[in-house]
């Protein structure tokens, strides 16, 4: 099978998949609209991103397939894979090691995906080397009613980045930190109720997408929820969708009774490219002593008496 990079040439056949693309970045694709949509299409030729699609093609038969990385971040998204019906090809394999590869030269540690588990493109991911690390269900807030007086939420500053850091490794369990490493850059919303509460924001012109960090001790959790949809910069009318992963299930019944409304349930997968070994060091256990000279005496005088 022949497998090159995206080139202009490409785009619209590009185009003429995109009614069979199968999105496998949600935030991506419930904030910017289809993969492949015009919009979408735009992103590929910007050379300051890493966003990089490859075609693969085989007696006429075409897979594509594309991948994106945000700056500072140690792990690649997978984007799509086009047409649907073709999910099943043997060279599919092949062209998620191509994309890879790419992400590798990228200095990315891993590959996410994130997929409904009822989609063709789940038996077909797991064939191309990803396994299950989390599951995810996606809650349209777009209606629920917001409180008067809403729960304050403001942005945060560099001064609570070590209080989010701290709260994310309360959260997310110890085996998947490694994938989903802690924020680095002081962006999102925090409750000031003892950092307890802090979402993050990704936005495009098809929609908002939060992620939340809710630690089980906050109280008022479905009024804060509420309070934040007042909160939110430009929203305009713009849905709001919030993400919630399965270490944090509990936040759903808190969802339901505001009225939001449930997707169907996602894998949330990785492909692991390599793997940090640190290099042992020896240290001292503890730090040599140091010896004072002894003060040298020539004569000692004996006290007379009077």
């Amino acid at each position: 099978m022949n497998i090159r990079p995206l080139d202009l040439l490409d785009l619209p056949t590009l185009y003429r998949y995109r009614s069979e693309v199968i999105s496998l970045d949600t935030a991506r694709q419930l904030t910017r609209g289809n993969p492949l949509g015009a919009i979408g299409l735009m992103a590929y030729l910007n050379p300051d991103r890493h966003i990089y699609s490859a075609i693969a093609s085989e007696n006429g038969e075409i897979l594509l397939g594309g991948i994106s990385q945000t700056n500072g971040d140690l792990f690649a998204k997978l984007l799509y894979l086009t047409p649907a019906t073709q999910l099943a090809h043997p060279g599919l394999t092949a062209l998620v090691e191509h994309l890879a590869a790419e992400a590798g030269e990228w200095g990315s540690f891993h590959i996410l995906a994130e997929v409904d588990e009822t989609s063709e493109a789940f038996p077909a991911l797991r064939r191309a080397g990803f396994s299950v690390y989390a599951w995810q269900r996606i809650w349209d807030l777009s209606t629920v009613k917001t409180p008067e007086p809403a729960e304050r939420w403001r942005k945060i500053s560099s001064v609570n980045l070590p209080s989010i850091q701290s709260l994310h490794h309360q959260i997310v369990p110890p085996l998947l930190q490694p994938i989903e490493p802690a924020p680095r850059r002081a962006s999102g919303l925090i409750c000031p109720e003892g950092a307890r509460c802090y979402i993050s924001l990704s936005s495009g012109m098809a929609g908002i997408l939060l992620t939340p960090l809710i630690h089980p001790e906050a109280t008022d959790v479905p009024q804060k929820i509420a309070g934040l949809l007042n909160h939110l910069p430009h929203r305009r009318n713009r849905p709001v969708y919030l993400c919630v992963r399965s270490y944090q299930a509990w936040l759903e019944p808190a969802l339901a009774d505001l009225g939001a409304t449930a997707s169907q349930r996602q894998a949330v997968m990785v492909k692991h490219l390599a793997r940090v070994i640190k290099d042992e060091q020896i240290a001292r256990a503890t730090q040599r002593a140091t010896v004072m000279p002894a003060s040298r005496i020539s004569r000692i005088e004996p006290k007379r008496e009077k």
